[in-house]
């Protein structure tokens, strides 16, 4: 098995300690384990990255929408995931501010902890159009319509599948129906970075957006192989009972939005939070390699 893709998609376990995550032996890439140890690598640097965990009021409690990758992914392979890729450079094209709501990119660099409006842009932007590659939830509102959640006329597929192709930019997409990408319906609530030893590394912000309680939610069978909406709580249960396969981050993400019963209780919360950067540890351990949150992550705000 290629040796990047077994150490970056090898299987995260729960252990007694909620930031202490283990990926067993027999689940690394020979020497790993021992690279790890004797911190013989150097770290690969982390790729700008968005996340945007879509959120829908529930029957009884606020649900998140979980897309689970491919086995054959060479990152999080067979992982349950949010939303979310690497930043593009057309995510940074200042161009795109003029179809961008809500706050500007300076605003949005102020929040992010970033010096460059044009770097905070990209993360802003590129949440918006993983979301909508990978779910066909586009968050935008359109000329003429009373709730901004449905474009007029034709159907958005098309433009999804030349967005998703490389025949057009999420700002070609919205512009040509006079449409605006809500960068207000983002909220910024957590900035995750890969641990150093891994292969794949990513700087990754995640924001979270509330969408309607019948948004459809149509994958992307390139990368993604089901979808599930589902309550934190549940979610994270099945995590430790072994039945989801999860990212530390994720679960993480999950357990905090677990602590509210309703959406606006948990969007108030959230929305102006302080966002401390996350940078895991790993170390050996009998077992295999054990993965160490930092304990912000365990403070108000953190993930």
């Amino acid at each position: 098995m290629n040796r990047e893709h077994s150490a970056a998609s090898a299987t995260r376990r729960a252990t007694g300690d909620p930031r202490t995550f283990l990926i067993p032996e027999a689940h690394l890439p020979p020497g790993f384990a021992e690279k790890v140890e004797a911190r013989d690598y150097v770290p690969v640097p982390p790729r700008p990255a968005a996340t945007v965990v879509l959120l829908r009021e529930g029957a009884a409690a606020p649900e998140a929408l979980l897309l689970r990758r491919h086995r054959r992914s060479g990152f999080a392979a067979d992982a349950w995931v949010f939303p979310g890729g690497v930043v593009d450079p057309a995510d940074r094209d200042p161009a795109l501010a003029d179809r961008l709501d809500g706050p500007t990119p300076a605003e949005w660099a102020a929040r992010l902890g970033l010096a460059d409006p044009a770097e905070a842009q990209g993360y802003v932007a590129a949440a918006l159009r993983e979301a909508f590659e990978e779910t066909g939830i586009l968050l935008a509102r359109w000329s003429g319509a009373d709730d901004g959640s449905a474009a007029p006329g034709e159907s958005l597929e098309a433009a999804r599948r030349a967005l998703l192709d490389g025949g057009a930019g999420i700002r070609e997409v919205v512009a040509a129906r006079g449409g605006r990408l809500r960068g207000d319906a983002l909220a910024y609530i957590a900035h995750w970075i890969t641990p150093e030893p891994e292969p794949r590394r990513y700087d990754t912000r995640f924001f979270a957006a509330r969408v309607p309680a019948d948004a459809e939610c149509v994958v992307h069978e390139r990368e993604l192989t089901d979808a599930r909406w589902m309550p934190p709580t549940e979610a994270v249960a099945r995590f430790y009972a072994g039945e989801l396969k999860m990212l530390p981050p994720t679960v993480r993400t999950l357990a905090r939005l677990a602590e509210f019963r309703t959406l606006p209780e948990l969007w108030e919360a959230i929305r102006d939070a302080p966002v401390p950067a996350l940078l895991p540890r790993m170390r050996r351990h009998p077992e295999g390699v054990a993965i160490e949150v930092p304990p912000e992550a365990d403070e108000p705000g953190g993930s």
